[in-house]
Formats: structure tokens, C-alpha cells, sequence
């Protein structure tokens, strides 16, 4: 003989849409969670490590929280302390995105493996001459390398034709670098992937023979603007923001661009990338998209940080010279080694 069940068939049903009710509690009680979640991580914002202009990359910022609401928190720093500071710190950073003045920063950070690859949108923003071929980072701006000279000093005719040439015996004593600092150890970078280890390193002995050494590129130009040296090497843009206030440490001075796709007439990228570590890739990734993109790069045309716009079809300050007339060298950026260039400038005693 059969037993009788203990539950009959509306006891069933009832315990079924209990269960129901319970699935979908905990179903609402997850969602919930995980929207205050994600709602915490959006105030919450992103840390970007910045080496940048800090009142170009404040307008930015402003304008990005304004568009998304999303905040953000600026550590500023120069490329090499921000760029060893992100290699140290590794998987552990708080930095969700890094931002640099040049590309041999992005390069060592890159080497570290510490950056996540950008949205193909963010990639289609910028042109492939403007960033390297991995993706993994993206140009964000740009500046362009110059002769800073005083015409008392130096007529036309006697200009240098090549950035090479400040190696001759002839300009001993009469040009000025500030060796120390990450804009001129870029461009001797670009100068290294376009002339080799070889014709570098004697150009960097022959110039700890001929240069004057100053701390800062402003500080290379007050000498020339002084009249105390002949001409420096910088990079455009200081004599620019100098000229939009008051002039008196750029009145005396032009500025020479050596074009020909010159080693002097490299183009150095001001970078930026989100870090593979980042607990706010999403947000991070908008940041990157929105500096890039049609707001960003219109500050760079109206803000006085004098930098070049890399976007497409995006406008520079029309005061500056444009960027398709400086003629610059073809230089892959991921391949600025800046570790090889600080060995070399060590070698050859300017370090």
C-alpha cells in the first residue's frame, strides 16, 4: 500500500512561489548592491598621476566632471618621478590614469606592462602619427623642439642647420641646455632612434665640451634673452606663454626651427593611458576619450599652455606655427628609450 504524500499538490505550489519570492529578493537585494556599488566607485572618481601643464590638464578636468560628473584627483609631478614612481608602486598603484609632458615616460611605464589597451573608439580620435601602434597609450598634445637665440647675438646666416652641427668646435661656449630635465633627455631620444647609439653618444661628449648648462628650459631662455649665451635648446612653447604675459624674459629672443626632419625639429608627444591596475577602467577610459576628443583638444586651442592639439581635424593656437609645417622627424614614439639615454648622458659626463 502506497504512503500518503506529506505535501499535497497546493502545498507544492505555495512552497514553489515562496521559493520565487526568494530567488527575486536576493536577485533585487544583488542588483541593488551592485548599483551602490557602482554608483560608490562613480564618486568615488579617478586618481590621475599628472605630468602635465596643470592649468591645461585643470581644464580638462573641469570640463570632463562638468560633461560626466565623474570627479578627479590630480597628483602632479614631473614624467621621470611619476613615470619611476608607477613602475614602483606596480599592481598596487592607486593611479587609474598617468598623463606626461613626453613619450619616454609612457614608454617605461609601457615596458612595465602596466597599462591596459584603449577603447578603438579613444584610438580613432587621435592619428596613427600621433600614437604608438600597440595602443596601449595615446597623444594627447604635442611640442615641438627649437633653437632659442638672440638675434644681438647670432644673425640668421649664422644659425645652426641641424641640431648635429651644435657638436662643432665652433659653437664652444655658446649654446645653453638644461640637461637634467626629461623635455631635453626626449630629445635626445628621438635623436638616438634616428642616428643610433654610436653618433649619439659622441654628440653628447662633444656637447659637454661646447654647452652651458642651466636648470629649466625658462631659465635656458632668460640666459639668451640676458644676452649671457648665444642660443638654447628648447622646446617652442615657453617662449610663447612668456610673450602671452608680460615678454621681459623673451623680448630678446626668436625662435629657430629647424624643420628638414631634423633630429631639432623633433615633435615630442605629451602622453596618456589608463593603468591596467585602474578599479575604474570604465571611467578611467572616458577621461582618456574625452581629452582626446572634440572638447579636449579645442582647449588646447584656446587655453595659453601654447601646446599642439593632436586630434583629427583639431585646431592649434593659431599662433603657433602649424604642426604639418615643422617638418618633423618620423619617430616611432613606443621606441624612446629613455633608460639607454640616461646611461649615455651619464657616459658622456652631462648626468
Amino acid at each position: 500500500m502506497r504512503g500518503k504524500s506529506p505535501w499535497s499538490i497546493k502545498d507544492m505550489f505555495m512552497n514553489s512561489r515562496l521559493l520565487s519570492c526568494f530567488s527575486l529578493a536576493l536577485l533585487s537585494s544583488s542588483l541593488f548592491l551592485s548599483t551602490q556599488a557602482f554608483a560608490a566607485d562613480n564618486n568615488e572618481g579617478i586618481v590621475v598621476y599628472n605630468a602635465q601643464h596643470e592649468n591645461l590638464v585643470k581644464a580638462w578636468v573641469d570640463g570632463f566632471t562638468k560633461e560626466t560628473g565623474i570627479k578627479v584627483t590630480l597628483r602632479n609631478g614631473d614624467d621621470s618621478e611619476l613615470g619611476n614612481q608607477l613602475v614602483q608602486e606596480g599592481t598596487a598603484s592607486p593611479a587609474d590614469v598617468f598623463l606626461t609632458e613626453n613619450s619616454p615616460s609612457m614608454v617605461l611605464v609601457d615596458n612595465a606592462k602596466l597599462f591596459a589597451p584603449l577603447d578603438a573608439e579613444t584610438l580613432k580620435q587621435v592619428p596613427a602619427e600621433f600614437r604608438p601602434a600597440h595602443g596601449r597609450w595615446i597623444g594627447i598634445a604635442a611640442r615641438s623642439t627649437v633653437f632659442v637665440y638672440n638675434p644681438e647675438k647670432l644673425s640668421e646666416q649664422q644659425l645652426p642647420t641641424s641640431l648635429m652641427d651644435l657638436a662643432k668646435p665652433e659653437w664652444k661656449g655658446r649654446w645653453a641646455a638644461s640637461p637634467s630635465g626629461a623635455d631635453f633627455q626626449a630629445i635626445v631620444s628621438a635623436m638616438l632612434a634616428l642616428k643610433g647609439e654610436q653618433a649619439t653618444l659622441e654628440w653628447l661628449k662633444a656637447m659637454k665640451t661646447n654647452f652651458v648648462a642651466y636648470k629649466g628650459n625658462s631659465t635656458v631662455m632668460k640666459a639668451v634673452n640676458a644676452g649671457q649665451i648665444d642660443g638654447g635648446v628648447i622646446y617652442h612653447y615657453y617662449r610663447f606663454v612668456d610673450q602671452s604675459k608680460t615678454g621681459e624674459n623673451s623680448k630678446n629672443t626668436q625662435l629657430y626651427y629647424f624643420k628638414h626632419q631634423d633630429p631639432g625639429a623633433f615633435v615630442s608627444l605629451s602622453g596618456g593611458g589608463v593603468l591596467a591596475s585602474s578599479k575604474h577602467k570604465e571611467q578611467a577610459q572616458a577621461f582618456i576619450k574625452w581629452i582626446t576628443g572634440k572638447e579636449g583638444q579645442e582647449s588646447l586651442r584656446t587655453n595659453n599652455a601654447f601646446e599642439y592639439a593632436v586630434g583629427v581635424n583639431a585646431a592649434s593656437n593659431p599662433k603657433l606655427v602649424p604642426l604639418k609645417d615643422l617638418d618633423a622627424p618620423k619617430v616611432e614614439p613606443s621606441t624612446l628609450n629613455s633608460k639607454k639615454v640616461i646611461e649615455l648622458m651619464t657616459q658622456a659626463g652631462l648626468l
